[in-house]
């Protein structure tokens, strides 16, 4: 059993599709063993963007992940990394393909529904920047 972190943006809970994402992770048979909801506040934001804290769009998408509080899901299932980015599609909404939950859903690059891990070792990383171990259950 594979875990990944999920984070559900702005844009999702601003436009309500929070029920409609969920349930297409659980169609696909991911199964939800942690959720909150939590501000990004600045040292989140610059920890868990750190690998673009430097460009100049980075303000950008720290205001945009701060404007309200998110919900971030510990998903887990078969291969749920890749199965999760696979349903997502990719990052840029407007290149992403009908069936895709970006495609569908999302507007552009940053208002794009979801975050989720790209790898295991980033799953590991965000996971455990998000919660604690007691607050996961499995």
């Amino acid at each position: 059993m594979q875990r990944t972190l999920i984070l559900l943006k702005p844009d999702c809970l601003d436009q309500r599709l929070v029920g409609q994402v969920i349930t297409r992770f659980e169609e696909k048979g991911y199964g939800i063993i942690a959720s909150k909801m939590i501000q990004l506040d600045e040292r989140l934001l610059n920890e868990h963007y750190s690998h673009v804290a430097d460009l100049p769009f980075f303000p950008e998408i720290a205001a945009f992940m701060s404007s309200r509080p998110v919900l971030a899901l510990v998903l887990e299932g078969d291969g749920v990394i890749q199965g999760i980015r696979d349903l997502l599609g990719p990052t840029d909404s407007t290149v992403a393909p009908s069936g895709t939950i970006r495609g569908d859903l999302g507007t552009d690059r940053m208002k794009n529904v979801v975050h989720a891990s790209d790898s295991p070792e980033a799953a590991l990383v965000e996971i455990n920047r998000f919660f604690d171990a007691d607050q996961i259950c499995g």
